[in-house]
């Protein structure tokens, strides 16, 4: 089965205060690059088969620290479907002038009916963030290990079609900051081995060893007159 890795990039200086969206030249903190640090070594002993990030500025500087230092080195992906949410004319506000805006209290109630001003309805980004996994996954292959870099509003869509409920639901999951979750696909139906695993062993991911045959044991044909060799 394949099994996927998502990594929420790490803090920024607008982090929680300010909804930043694609806005370019955001990068990591110092707080940020010490999470991707962190989370890079936790899932260093797990080999894989690609990672997959968000062109945005914060989870590719994320990815590049999950990717330094590994031996051999997986290829590095850059996939917009799994980039954050459009979100048009309130990119760049802060989060205390949105919280009075009519369409946050749709955004918490019923995050399907909503298309931000000039951007992207949350029903598309969620349609397109749960196709580039499955994409990825038809790519890669069913024992394949991978990881995903993304942003909390993609990965709790992704956790949540996962998890069987509506757009609705989503809203219900915490993916934070330097975050680990996973999902394991295969099989009639996904299963959510993580999510927002902040500082877990992550080793019971190791794929699992494949036992040697053994080699089959010869039979011994019993010889007339020889004692012990018959019944």
């Amino acid at each position: 089965m394949t099994t996927v890795l998502f990594i929420r990039h790490g803090l920024t200086a607008l982090t929680q205060t300010t909804l930043v969206g694609w806005t370019p030249g955001v990068s990591l903190d110092e707080r940020g690059r010490s999470q991707a640090a962190a989370v890079a070594e936790r899932i260093r002993p797990i080999p894989l088969a690609a990672i997959v990030t968000s062109p945005i500025d914060r989870c590719r500087e994320t990815a590049e620290a999950v990717l330094a230092g590994r031996e051999p080195a997986p290829p590095l992906e850059l996939d917009e479907r799994i980039g954050e949410v459009r979100y048009g004319d309130w990119t760049g506000r802060p989060f205390k002038e949105l919280h009075r805006e009519p369409l946050w209290k749709l955004v918490m109630a019923n995050p399907a009916e909503v298309t931000f001003p000039n951007g992207e309805a949350l029903r598309d980004m969620a349609t397109r963030a749960v196709a580039a996994v499955r994409d990825w996954n038809a790519r890669l292959g069913p024992d394949a290990v991978y990881a995903v870099v993304s942003h909390a509003d993609p990965i709790r869509t992704i956790l949540a079609d996962a998890l069987g409920l509506h757009l609705e639901g989503y809203a219900r999951l915490v993916v934070s900051p330097g975050s680990l979750s996973v999902v394991r696909y295969g099989g009639s139906r996904p299963v959510v081995l993580r999510v927002n695993d902040m500082g877990g062993d992550p080793t019971d991911l190791l794929p699992a060893r494949r036992k040697a045959a053994r080699p089959r044991a010869r039979s011994r044909t019993p010889r007339p007159g020889v004692p012990g060799e018959m019944a």
